[in-house]
């Protein structure tokens, strides 16, 4: 959330980032409802003064008729303050949840567009492969080489579920060590996080948990949700707390099962591993000083581009749109991978994403130090290191040789006990 005393401040900045993102939030409603709220806040401050002015004068000396016309008026103003109050509690339930739809200030220097056609590429790494044969997609590959089991995912679970059998699980254990070993080196605490978080820790860092929009799967009947990415449960581990500033940067690599219940439309760029509904993932997480920020954004895209350099894959980076940032995100940038089988002739896939939130998430999750004496609230980032389901399509499809086996990039060796799967 941003800070909502700027509303009026910065109303034309904050309505055209509104329309820059080609999001639906009505900023004069929002500023109706505050507005409203700040009203009823100060009427009933008001009624409480006059009711504890009257509690004093009971304690006086009265003669019964004035003794009883306090009484009267007292039962009168504990019905309005009870009215004041409930009108209270609705203005601002309102008032929060609209004001919760309200986007993040966007980078200055990020691309203002509608969709990742409109991302500005601003690097690229590696050779896009050169097959003397016509390459295989990761379904073909993984067929053959009896590495995933789609069927047997849609029969016992449905659509979009899957099994890692034989090499892949070896797969997914290593990729996940390797990432783990990297972030190690450079301060990272690797934790295992719940699968399962508060409803209220879902919508501080900003994913909605219930409605028709939503991505999270809800419980029946109480108040948790699976996670989507370990983003969720590693911002809330230090909610409501003032973290000392000698104490930053927190540094997280967090390992948990991602759950997602859109897996993407239907066609040949979701096919597979590419969007499923249940996957692995290493996460980054950073809470920061707000002056910090930009800096550190920079360094989880350089771990990000290190992980992948040694997997031997190429990719491009690029500069997210302000329409494909995402609510809490300040700036966004992505790698995406050279998938072969992508498409008719190969194609580029993102694979990992790093945002720059500042200080949104720790508003909603009241994250806060201490600089100069005053308390302000943290700046917070985070970066996919590795999501296990894409990072293999990019393995598998790069690194496959004309005999239908797959080479293992030898950064990965040491970590899987092979250095090619074959048939």
């Amino acid at each position: 959330m941003i800070d909502l005393k700027l509303l009026k401040e910065r109303y034309e900045e904050i309505k055209q980032n509104i329309a820059d993102r080609h999001m639906d939030v009505d900023l004069d409603d929002v500023l109706s409802l505050q507005q409203k709220r700040n009203e009823l806040i100060r009427e009933a401050e008001t009624l409480r003064y006059e009711r504890n002015e009257q509690g004093k004068q009971m304690k006086q000396r009265l003669n019964p008729d004035e003794r009883s016309k306090l009484i009267e008026s007292g039962k009168q103003l504990k019905i309005r303050i009870a009215e004041i109050e409930g009108e209270l509690a609705d203005t601002e339930q309102r008032y929060m949840e609209l004001a919760s739809r309200i986007p993040n200030f966007a980078h200055p220097d990020a691309p203002v567009g509608r969709e990742d056609t409109d991302n500005r590429e601003i690097s690229r790494w590696g050779d896009i492969p050169s097959f003397s044969f016509t390459p295989k997609d990761h379904m073909e590959l993984a067929s053959e080489l009896d590495l995933i089991d789609f069927d047997a995912g849609v029969k016992v679970t449905g659509t979009k579920f899957y099994f890692l059998k034989n090499e892949a699980v070896f797969l997914e254990l290593g990729l996940q060590r390797y990432a783990l070993d990297i972030l190690g080196s450079k301060g990272f605490v690797p934790m295992v996080t719940p699968d399962l978080a508060k409803q209220s820790v879902t919508a501080g860092i900003g994913f909605n948990p219930r409605g028709s929009e939503s991505n999270i799967y809800t419980l029946e009947e109480e108040d948790l949700c699976l996670v989507g990415t370990a983003e969720i449960t590693l911002g809330g581990y230090h909610a409501n707390e003032i973290i000392p500033a000698e104490n930053l940067p927190v540094k997280f690599a967090g390992i948990s099962h991602c759950f997602r219940r859109e897996a993407g439309a239907a066609g040949q760029y979701s096919k597979g591993l590419y969007r499923v509904h249940q996957f692995s993932k290493v996460e980054m997480f950073v809470i920061t000083l707000p002056d910090e920020s930009e800096e550190m954004h920079q360094e989880l895209l350089a771990l990000e581009e290190e992980i992948f350099q040694g997997l031997e894959i190429p990719y491009r980076v690029v500069d997210t749109c302000t329409g494909d940032l995402g609510a809490p995100a300040y700036r966004k940038f992505d790698l995406e991978a050279w998938m072969p089988g992508r498409g008719d002739a190969g194609d580029w896939g993102e694979i990992t994403s790093t945002s720059n939130c500042t200080d949104y998430q720790a508003r909603r999750l009241k994250v806060r130090t201490k600089i100069d004496g005053s308390t302000v609230h943290v700046h917070m980032l985070n970066g996919t290191a590795l999501a296990v389901s894409r990072a293999l399509i990019a393995l598998m499809e790069n690194h496959q040789r004309f005999d239908g086996s797959i080479m293992i990039p030898q950064k990965l060796v040491p970590y899987v006990g092979f250095d090619k799967i074959r048939r």
